[in-house]
């Protein structure tokens, strides 16, 4: 059965890759047919449009991302339902390696071997950060006052993102908006996570959206910036790290303890710089 669910999982990344490539291409041409706002600035976030959802809704591609992404999530689901977490999470991180070449593709180009190398970077880390993570015993409780919290940390992380990317240099700017995409994604599977198996309210389902829809939204903005492959990183990473940090402060979750977890840590955002450094997925004119 662990053979199996590292085989579910592995399509499941799959499926992640091909609607992250999906909508990244398509954010970065909407961005280049939108209006720049601010277009007379001088400042390093200058000339980079910003997509809206209803622009992009309204294109077939990036719809058939969405889709390929919740197929991604329900095998990933089933995944679990074979397979320990041991075996299952690792294989989410093929995703990056999947999602590098799919989405160069797009673009009409080949991705370079220092983008390879330094996904695989990343992934390596990413994977040694997700082993170590100790399984958490019995159901999860989180009060009003706890999801407040919840939703009070990740709203100021992610606005203190988005200020700051408007600074950045065009791969800052991809990585901090997608940080801040990825800490929204984090605080809703914590929330998903409670729903699930936890202490059931009905209010905690209708604040739910509203961290994913946002989180959604600064991950097109990030996707417009062109590049992906530290958008992408980033959100791999911002993720799964602010669902654990929420886990450990407001669930009472054990954290990986040592020098192997910051080695691991540090691997990955090594990886990442060096993907910020790599060129940009840009179609070819």
């Amino acid at each position: 059965m662990s053979v199996l669910a590292a085989v579910v999982a592995l399509v499941g990344s799959l499926f992640f890759a091909v609607g992250a490539a999906l909508q990244q291409f398509e954010a970065a041409g909407v961005a280049r047919r939108c209006p720049v706002e601010g277009g007379s600035g001088s400042g390093p976030a200058a000339g980079i449009a910003k997509p809206g959802l209803l622009a992009l809704v309204r294109r077939p591609r990036w719809l058939l991302g969405c889709v390929s992404i919740l197929a991604g999530g329900g095998l990933h689901i089933v995944a679990l339902g074979l397979g320990p977490l041991t075996i299952v999470q690792p294989m989410g991180v093929a995703s990056l390696l999947f999602a590098l070449p799919i989405a160069a593709t797009l673009q009409g180009r080949r991705p370079s071997h220092k983008e390879l190398a330094a996904a695989g970077v990343v992934a390596a880390g990413l994977v040694g950060l997700v082993l170590l993570v100790p399984e958490s015993e019995g159901p999860t409780h989180l009060g009003p006052s706890g999801v407040l919290t919840l939703l009070g940390i990740s709203g100021v992380a992610a606005v203190l993102l988005w200020a700051g990317s408007r600074a950045a240099s065009p791969a800052g700017r991809a990585a901090l908006l997608a940080t801040s995409s990825g800490v929204l994604y984090g605080a809703t599977a914590t929330l998903v996570r409670v729903l699930v198996d936890g202490t059931w309210n009905w209010w905690y389902l209708l604040a739910l959206p509203a961290p994913a829809l946002l989180a959604l939204m600064m991950l097109q903005r990030a996707y417009a910036v062109g590049h992906f492959g530290v958008s992408f990183a980033s959100l791999q990473i911002a993720d799964p790290l602010t669902a654990v940090a929420f886990g450990a402060l407001l669930l009472g979750e054990p954290l990986p303890t040592g020098v192997v977890p910051v080695a691991a840590a540090a691997l990955t955002a090594a990886g990442t710089i060096a993907l910020a450094r790599t060129t940009p997925l840009e179609a070819r004119h």
